[in-house]
């Protein structure tokens, strides 16, 4: 009797720990971090942890950063397999990914946008283009204020030029776009051969390239991004922007969220965190209204906003460095 007392007992303090081990596996599997993957920049890098460590997401995410392209080929090769849980991506790498592996979820929140967008991603911030100068060097040098992209490209701003290579910086997309919206392809050939003359070795890679030559006086005239020469502007610094008659164009970067075999729901509460808290900060960086209720001042809103005739994806892109570098 004492022997069947000493296995009863034995049996029922292995099935209480076999239960309390189990509980505490299902606790820690709920309770895995979310990873991130990211191409954006360090500003908005900042403001997302800030917003989740804030908000209770503090130890309970993992962040990685990447650039555009080593992302975007993750995602076209691994598809919902890949190791993240929530992507932050140019949209339209987004949208490309989207159609060849439909790997992402419908969002669980409403963020209210101002813009439509398919309801697998939301926008986490915006850029646009614009023409910038340095009004000291045009002063000095007699030249006349562009009012145009095409304009950059007149033998007056020999050697004085700066933008961006299609293929270095999606920076220079926006300086396409604007350009075959207004000129057709054709048309664009003429003014980006124009342009690289003109720009001869300050062809640049980076799409913040042309802003610091032009702050440096390297050079009078280039095609940046606008809110950094309204930065520059507002700080005292010789630097104007133009919006040009081809318009201001617009690319986004977007948060999504993988729909995996393993789905972590934490992920889509991060998401919804990460747009709702961390956008306060982000439009500081990046002054684009992109959800209702949002302000920005006068001089960051663009004059001359438009938005290209064709879905952006990876393949129009790659459209577009191609007649670019038939162009140098």
């Amino acid at each position: 009797m004492r022997k069947i007392s000493i296995v009863l007992c034995y049996s029922i303090t292995l099935v209480f720990f076999a239960g309390l081990f189990a509980g505490c596996t299902k606790k820690d599997a709920s309770n895995k971090p979310v990873i991130i993957y990211s191409n954006a920049d360090d500003e908005a890098v900042v403001a997302i942890k800030k917003a989740l460590d804030s908000n209770g997401f503090e130890g309970k995410y993992i962040f990685q950063s990447f650039g555009t392209s080593e992302l975007g080929g993750k995602l076209f090769a691994e598809g919902s397999d890949i190791e993240a849980d929530l992507i932050t991506m140019s949209s339209f790498y987004i949208e490309s990914a989207q159609a060849m592996n439909n790997m992402f979820k419908k969002l669980e929140f409403n963020p209210n946008q101002v813009i439509k967008t398919p309801d697998y991603y939301t926008p986490l911030l915006a850029i646009q283009g614009s023409v910038i100068v340095n009004t000291k060097l045009l002063k000095e040098n007699g030249l006349s204020m562009p009012k145009s992209i095409k304009d950059i490209g007149n033998a007056e701003y020999k050697d004085l030029v700066s933008v961006v290579d299609p293929m270095g910086s999606t920076t220079a997309w926006l300086m396409v776009q604007a350009l075959i919206d207004s000129y057709g392809e054709n048309g664009t050939k003429d003014v980006l051969k124009a342009i690289y003359n003109n720009a001869g070795p300050h062809l640049e890679l980076s799409g913040s390239g042309p802003i610091k030559k032009i702050r440096s006086g390297e050079v009078a005239v280039g095609f940046g991004l606008r809110h950094q020469a309204v930065r520059d502007k507002k700080s005292g610094l010789p630097i104007d922007y133009v919006d040009p008659t081809e318009g201001n164009f617009a690319l986004t970067e977007s948060v999504a969220v993988i729909n995996k075999k393993k789905y972590n729901p934490l992920a889509m509460e991060i998401a919804e965190c990460i747009i709702k808290n961390a956008r306060a900060d982000i439009i500081k960086d990046y002054p684009v209204v992109l959800y209702e209720g949002e302000t920005v001042d006068a001089e960051n809103i663009a004059g001359n906003s438009k938005t290209f005739s064709q879905t952006l994806t990876t393949d129009l892109l790659k459209q577009h460095q191609e007649l670019s570098e038939s162009c140098k």
